[in-house]
Order: C-alpha cells, then structure tokens, then sequence
C-alpha cells in the first residue's frame, strides 16, 4: 500500500503541483465524485501506466445536479475510497469542500458546447454547464498532462474533449473501457440503490444494446427500426422509464439515418428509483 497524499485547499495543491513540476515529472488526472469501484480504479490503473504521477480528485460537484436530483443522497464512502486509492498506488488526491471550488462570491461558470445539447443535456438541461464548470477548474488547478475518464458516460466524454478543444486546454483527455459487472451491468456508483428486483431489470439496458450490435452485425442498418426496437425491448423488461434509446454520430451525437461506419447506441433509463445510462460503440 503506497503512501497515499490527501489535499484539500486549492492553495496547497498548486504548491504541491509547482514541487512536482520543478520535478519534470508527467501527471496524470482521473476526476471522481467518489464511491469509487472498479471502473473508477481502471482510469486510476491507466493513469499509473502512462503518466509518473497520479492525481484524483473526489468532490460531489452541487453545480451538476438538478433541483430534483439526488446530491443528498450520493453515496460518499469516503474512508473506503481512500483507501482503495491507497492500495491501488495514486499519489495523490485532492479533497476540497464546496467553498474551496466554489467560493461564495463564485459567480462565472462554463457555457457547454454544441454536442452537450441533445439527450442528457435534455434531459438534465443544467447538468453538463456544471460538469464543465468544475472539470475546467479542475484542469486549471491539475494542469495534468493526460485527464482519464470512463467512456460510461459518452456524452460527457464528448462535451469534455470538446470543451479542451474550443478553450485550449493543454491537458488531452483520454477516454477508458466501460467496466461491467460479470452479469453485463455498467458499473456505477448508483447500482448501490438497485434492489433486487430493479438490478434484474437493469441487465435489459446492456442486452438491449448487444442486440443492436448482432443486429447491425447481420446486416441491418435502418437506425429509425433498430431504435424502436431498442425502446420496446427496454419497456418489455419492465424499466420505469426511457429518456433516451438511439443510435448516434460518435462524434456529434446526432442520431443518423443509417448505420454506416461508426456510430454509438445510447440509453438512459429510469429502473425503480435510480436513473441508469449505458451505451455501446458499434462498427460497420
């Protein structure tokens, strides 16, 4: 178990930052909210391999969550995080309360790019302002050489790389593997609230997509079929809702006619109480 450095004013993190720079030592930056699994821990593994040093933030970020939304609740295990970063080799993690990254005169946020505007951005119009809010303050305060994040959450993968781009950021963004549970299930933070009954349901959401990618795989390619069959599949297993089920540019997010070359399936859907995302990136 390595020696593991927690930090918590931002003052303190930008002298720590300066002595490893002075170093001439590469950094790498895997940004977290926390009740960390093993799919946190698979960006922590990659950043150990490409960079020296490794830097992880956990902050529960207030300015991504809707009204309606579950800040409260969010699971913030955070003796087992720490220890599971400790054990896993990061360097170091960054630690700050809602003053430190949002002080109470603390009034200028980010304006999201063009592809944050479809699918979540409709469904959680407030939620990717305040992911690039807090993800470029991060950056600014970690100018890592390489920032590592799931490609769980496509779109916000998306709007991030984008966001580098339109602002010159110098840090690039890597995106890393979904990790699955051995029964298919994305791994998320929130899977800790499926019951039982709920985690059954939710097993739909990774079906569903491997059937589109046999499907796309025998030689269908009407996107406008494949997502309706997407979204009668995940109302027949029993989901409570569906925001979202189609099939998109990789790039733009903008669903397409056709399948042709790449495209990516995504789904978001609400199974008892606990709203899920899943997708999958399908060639041709």
């Amino acid at each position: 178990m390595s020696e593991l450095r927690v930090v918590s004013s931002c003052r303190e993190l930008v002298s720590v930052i300066a002595d490893y720079r002075k170093q001439g030592r590469s950094i790498g930056l895997v940004p977290t909210m926390g009740a960390l699994h093993a799919g946190h821990l698979s960006l922590v593994e990659r950043s150990l391999a490409a960079t020296d040093l490794t830097f992880v933030s956990i902050f529960v970020n207030p300015t991504q969550f809707a009204a309606d939304e579950d800040l409260d609740q969010y699971p913030r295990p955070l003796e087992q995080d720490l220890e599971k970063l400790s054990r896993a080799g990061a360097d170091c993690v960054f630690l700050p309360d809602v003053s430190e990254m949002y002080p109470g005169n603390c009034t200028t946020s980010i304006e999201p790019p063009q592809v944050s505007r479809r699918w979540e951005g409709e469904s959680r119009p407030s939620h990717f302002g305040g992911v690039c809010t807090v993800v470029l303050k991060l950056l600014n305060l970690i100018p890592a050489d390489v920032a590592f994040f799931g490609e769980k959450d496509f779109q916000q993968l998306a709007v991030i790389r984008q966001m580098v781009e339109d602002l010159n950021v110098a840090t690039r963004i890597e995106g890393c593997p979904i990790v699955r549970e051995p029964d298919g299930l994305a791994m998320s933070s929130r899977n800790v609230y499926l019951s039982e009954t709920d985690r059954e349901i939710a097993l739909s959401l990774h079906r569903t997509l491997a059937s589109v990618a046999e499907q796309v795989a025998q030689g269908e390619t009407d996107s406008h079929l494949l997502m309706a069959e997407m979204r009668q599949k995940l109302i027949d297993s029993g989901v409570s809702r569906v925001d979202y089920a189609v099939i998109a540019d990789p790039t733009t997010l903008e669903v397409v006619e056709e399948v042709e070359g790449t495209v990516v399936a995504l789904l978001a859907c609400q199974v008892g109480q606990v709203r899920l995302i899943d997708n999958c990136v399908i060639a041709r």
